[in-house]
């Protein structure tokens, strides 16, 4: 497999009344064809303004993308034109977005909007079109899909408004999928049967997948590698298992301590992480994790932490990454 997506340095600022806010403050990562990676972190840290600094839906003003690359099939995304970027949008990189009731139009039948890219970017007539749209809706667990292709996204329940999300989504076969949360707001069951209906169409058509959640079980479950970011830069990086079972960012290690296990007796506390994350407007000196960190030194008060190599393909933004002890999960 080759590489699919390089992204370099990116930073994407906001600039209002109150300051910049540093969303994403250069990050770095790649993918690989056909491969799952996992984005995950506390609400804030900027995982969803980067996925959306991929294909350059930024809202601007008060955002804007501010350096970085972002290389896609040998394209930097960052300086293709207007029109170039309108036709990789839902075609080779498609995204769903965190809630479907938000991002379908609800005046347009379910129909029309699952034919519109494929009439838009696959140039079927809209006899084609609407043939395809069934299939997908059945691909993706819809019953009755032929009838069903005429309702309303309010004649949806959540999970089915998911699905049709991910129908749109994979409507065009395209080689990056962006899964912003794709499972918020649903409940277990049909959290798993999205997931899996994402991962059995991942492998079928090769379509490579960052999944976006601050879900730690859909991580390790789904995705390969993990990037864990904070305060708008990526602090950890390696495969999900080394992640999970030897962490080396404290930050990371309180996420893994924070998820309640099965096998703890029934009143053991939980062990959050003390603290709320930093203001993006009025970062602290050095690391940015240093309010809340038990094994915090003068050091990282004064100098903030590069990405530092700490083992074979793992990556730790912290002075003292071999200090931080084994996590509570395997």
């Amino acid at each position: 497999m080759g590489t699919l997506l390089e992204v370099k340095n990116l930073k994407t600022h906001f600039f209002t009344d109150d300051g910049v806010v540093r969303a994403v403050d250069g990050i770095t990562y790649d993918l690989e064809e056909g491969e799952t990676i996992g984005l995950v972190g506390e609400s804030g840290c900027g995982k969803t303004v980067s996925a959306l600094s991929l294909l350059r839906l930024i809202p601007t003003p008060p955002g804007r993308i501010v350096d970085g690359e972002v290389w896609f099939e040998g394209e930097n995304l960052l300086k293709v034109d207007e029109d170039e970027i309108r036709h990789i949008r839902g075609n080779r990189i498609a995204m769903i977005f965190q809630e479907p009731m938000t991002s379908l139009n609800p005046v347009l039948t379910i129909g029309r909007q699952l034919t519109e890219g494929l009439e838009l970017h696959m140039h079927m007539d809209r006899r084609a079109a609407t043939k395809r749209a069934i299939e997908l809706l059945e691909m993706v667990g819809i019953p009755s899909a032929a009838s069903r292709i005429n309702d309303y996204p309010h004649q949806f329940s959540g999970g089915m408004r998911q699905r049709v999300m991910i129908a749109m989504g994979l409507s065009c076969n395209p080689r990056l999928l962006l899964a912003d949360e794709p499972t918020t707001a649903l409940d277990v069951t049909i959290q798993a049967q999205i997931l899996e209906i994402m991962a059995k169409l991942s492998a079928e058509f090769g379509t490579a997948v960052i999944i976006i959640t601050h879900n730690l079980g859909v991580i390790a479950r789904y995705a390969r590698r993990v990037n864990v970011m904070y305060a708008g830069k990526i602090v950890e990086s390696s495969t999900s298992r080394e992640v999970y079972g030897n962490p080396k960012h404290p930050y990371t290690l309180g996420l893994l301590k924070s998820v309640p296990r099965l096998d703890q007796v029934r009143k053991s506390k939980l062990n959050p992480i003390e603290g709320f994350p930093p203001d993006l407007v009025h970062m602290p000196p050095g690391c940015s994790f240093f309010p809340r960190c038990e094994y915090r030194s003068e050091k990282c008060h004064q100098e903030e932490p590069p990405l530092m190599l700490v083992g074979e393909k793992h990556y730790s933004a912290c002075w003292h990454a071999d200090e931080v002890e084994k996590a509570p999960v395997e």
